[in-house]
């Protein structure tokens, strides 16, 4: 007896279980991440305009040391400087009597000669006769001494090296008792009042920023906002600041187009801005203020495919393809324009060789947007 053959019976595919998330069109305001150190907004080499021995530092002449605008710094030996300011003064005094003696003799020489006018042929006296030059060469050596006077009483007053803004000592180059000439450097400072940093942005960014333009009149424009963090001995720090100016010009090697933020006191010497100072040379990540988009579509990096691909979930659970058109993508998220409807359920798993109609479940549904939080 001949035993019957079983029944063939095709077995059913696998089932992947998957974690879906609902996509939803929103409005964003669009955050753009930029990294950039610190510097100073306004930065100043002093130079020795004099020559001779210091005689005197300040306190704060150091490097770290701050000081206010028109504080003495140094002080060079000034006796030269005054002798010579006395002589200018005895030369200029001494020019002042040739000038009104000369004066004088023009206006007797001027009156002798109307007295004379009657026995003479020529009605009219020459220049000469009239002391005109010598009076115009007394004049002209009196000018020659009062300029003299002010370069050396200028001469003086650069003895005394003063702060030309608030700021801080970057570098001190010169001590007490030193003799310096004409040109040498004494320190390197730089001003507190405000301080830049210089922001990379690639081209791909600027539809979606506000800029102030750099031919345009800075008096006019707000700037845009940017909020500035960085981890300082494992705490993370915020300071605020806007744009106000890009450098106009695509770097030629990295191809972008560098804005330049202004924080404003960053070491917190006029009031309580901050929880601590801002730095100079610190490295901060940025968070710079874009536009508000409408109608877009926010999703994890992680769902976006090669080709701008994004796996969805159709009817009967069986996966989907997608072709979408990108507004913008960054480290975390894409802002999805076209290529999926607003309550389309989106596949946030990586499956591996994904086919069309591939049959999927999955137990829970994520929220609109969930677990996407942008700053």
């Amino acid at each position: 007896m001949q035993t019957p053959r079983p029944m063939e019976k095709q077995p059913e595919p696998p089932v992947l279980l998957v974690e879906v998330m609902r996509a939803e069109a929103t409005s964003v305001d669009i955050q753009i991440k930029a990294q950039g150190s610190v510097s100073p907004r306004t930065e100043t080499t002093l130079v020795s305009e004099v020559s001779g021995l210091i005689t005197q530092v300040s306190p704060a002449f150091h490097v770290g040391g701050f000081f206010k605008k028109g504080d003495v710094l140094i002080r060079i030996d000034d006796r030269n400087y005054r002798a010579d300011v006395k002589r200018a003064e005895a030369a200029v005094a001494s020019e002042r009597m040739n000038v009104t003696r000369e004066t004088g003799l023009a206006d007797y020489a001027a009156a002798d000669f109307e007295r004379s006018k009657k026995l003479l042929a020529s009605q009219s006296a020459t220049d000469l006769a009239l002391r005109k030059p010598q009076l115009a060469e007394a004049i002209s050596n009196l000018a020659y001494a009062e300029a003299d006077l002010e370069r050396k009483l200028g001469d003086l007053d650069r003895t005394t090296i003063r702060a030309p803004y608030d700021g801080l000592v970057r570098e001190k180059r010169v001590d007490v008792g030193q003799f310096v000439s004409s040109g040498t450097q004494l320190a390197v400072s730089f001003a507190i009042d405000y301080a830049e940093v210089r922001l990379p942005l690639p081209d791909r960014e600027l539809p979606f920023l506000d800029l102030p333009d750099s031919f345009a009149d800075e008096q006019n424009t707000s700037g845009t906002p940017v909020n500035f963090s960085a981890n300082i001995g494992g705490v993370e720090y915020t300071w605020q600041g806007t744009i106000v100016r890009t450098e106009g010009v695509f770097d030629p090697r990295s191809r972008v187009l560098y804005a330049v933020a202004q924080i404003e006191d960053p070491y917190n010497r006029t009031h309580n801005r901050w929880q601590t100072p801002l730095r100079i040379g610190t490295f901060v990540k940025a968070s710079i203020a874009g536009r508000h988009v409408e109608n877009v579509i926010l999703l994890p990096r992680t769902v976006l495919r090669s080709d701008n691909e994004i796996w969805s979930v159709g009817e009967n659970n069986l996966l989907e393809r997608n072709t979408v058109t990108l507004l913008r993508a960054d480290e975390d998220y894409v802002y999805v324009a076209t290529g999926l409807s607003d309550g389309q359920l989106i596949c946030k798993t990586l499956v591996n060789n994904p086919m069309p109609g591939m049959r999927i479940r999955y137990d829970n549904i994520a929220g609109p947007g969930t677990g996407i939080s942008v700053r």
